[in-house]
């Protein structure tokens, strides 16, 4: 081979080709280093990958029940036309479906339980358009709401906190601002049906009701709207940007982040710390290449005198050992990148396994919300991983490199 000296040299010494207690010790030890480097990477690219499932899985239950985009009547301004406003807004290339709606802020009660709820009146032949939840309720319990009756459909925890079963009458409790001192209304009506969004915050707080009803029975107390749904919902908040900009001061457009933004901040930053606090693990695992290398180097300041006495430079020397250590770092790392992948692409079916095999439920449904582990390998997190553990490695071998290149070839062979 016509490679440079350095290259030889140092992957000579990475084989560790002369025997010697000495040198399977440091063998030993640079496998460890090795093997730690890839057991970071490999926890870094499982973990991020299933807390990228468990927000995508969440995030999809999500936005089975709430639009894209939704645009409301902006403070301060009379109701706009919201023919005009859909006309415009459907002229936008992204805009898929479009849906009027009208939503409610209002305790729902039965006896002495009273529960929270945000009641939104729904046109279910067009909500179809915007709500993939109302698409698969059609024809369903959706049927069973009839106009003029007074009828509404709750998620199923918010039914089963209330202690109501369909049939039973309830009571909505709406502020309502155009009377003295601000007197609620007490509105009584009839549960429909139950649905389930497979969302805590929606199965336990929802409730549904034909938009004719809900707007005779609002009043005041209604926000009318518009939702829109997108072809491709991560353009969101771009598009409602133009839309706002398009539609005027009169109403105003939030997108689906915005309307969850407490949500998503929280998952970011727990993802953002798990990373770091990995991270860390990585380079603790990486910076152990620098006690493999000082004691290569210690090892080796006879081979070092002699290939300076030969004519070696000291760059040369510093570059056999950084070569040591970076082919070190990187065959930990490729390591450590394939088996991170190999689980995660597979850890439903490890942790089923894992389940089967010792008797117990690690993800129960009532809970979790789902009955499988998900995961969601991203090159996104992926690649800055990869990059960081050969850094991190490439790093942990400039000390020990210049300490090769400080050896004194007279000292180094005095005893020799």
């Amino acid at each position: 081979m016509n490679w440079p000296f350095e290259i030889q040299v140092g992957i000579r010494y990475l084989r560790a080709a002369r025997g010697g207690t000495g040198n399977g010790f440091i063998s030993f030890i640079s496998g460890v280093s090795m093997l730690g480097i890839a057991l970071g990477v490999a926890a870094l690219i499982v973990v991020l990958s299933v807390v990228n499932g468990f927000s995508k899985e969440v995030r999809d239950r999500m936005l089975a029940v709430i639009a894209h985009v939704e645009v409301y009547p902006a403070d301060g301004f009379v109701q706009p036309d919201w023919a005009a406003v859909e006309s415009l807004a459907r002229r936008d290339p992204e805009v898929q479906g479009a849906a009027p709606f009208v939503v409610a802020q209002a305790l729902i009660g039965r006896g002495d339980e009273l529960r929270p709820a945000t009641v939104r009146g729904i046109d279910p032949a067009r909500e179809a358009e915007v709500s993939d939840l109302v698409r698969q309720l059609r024809g369903g319990v959706l049927a069973s709401l009839h106009p003029g009756q007074g009828q509404i459909l709750l998620g199923a925890t918010l039914a089963k906190q209330l202690g109501v079963v369909p049939g039973q009458s309830i009571t909505i409790v709406l502020p309502q601002p155009d009377r003295p001192a601000g007197a609620p209304r007490m509105l009584p009506v009839t549960v429909a049906g139950t649905f389930e969004a497979g969302h805590f915050e929606y199965d336990s707080s929802l409730a549904l009701m034909l938009r004719s009803d809900a707007q005779a029975l609002f009043g005041a107390a209604g926000v009318p709207g518009l939702q829109l749904r997108l072809t491709d919902r991560d353009r969101a908040p771009a598009v409602a940007r133009r839309l706002a900009a398009a539609l005027g001061p009169e109403v105003m457009v939030r997108d689906w982040t915005q309307t969850n933004r407490q949500w998503f901040e929280s998952v970011q930053i727990q993802k953002q710390m798990l990373f770091l606090i990995l991270a860390l693990i990585v380079a603790v695992a990486a910076f152990n290449l620098v006690s493999t290398l000082v004691m290569t180097v210690t090892d080796k300041r006879a081979d070092i005198a002699i290939l300076r006495t030969l004519g070696a430079s000291p760059r040369s020397i510093m570059g056999i050992f950084m070569l040591q250590g970076a082919v070190s770092g990187a065959i930990g790392t490729l390591v450590g990148t394939m088996a991170g992948l190999l689980v995660a692409l597979n850890v439903g079916s490890i942790v089923a396994a894992i389940e089967s095999a010792l008797r117990v439920t690690l993800l129960p449904p009532s809970v979790y919300l789902v009955s499988r582990m998900p995961s969601d390998p991203r090159s996104g997190d992926i690649v800055p991983i990869v990059l960081i553990s050969l850094a991190l490695s490439f790093v942990a071998t400039l000390y020990p490199s210049w300490r090769a290149s400080r050896v004194d070839p007279a000292e180094a062979l005095r005893y020799e």
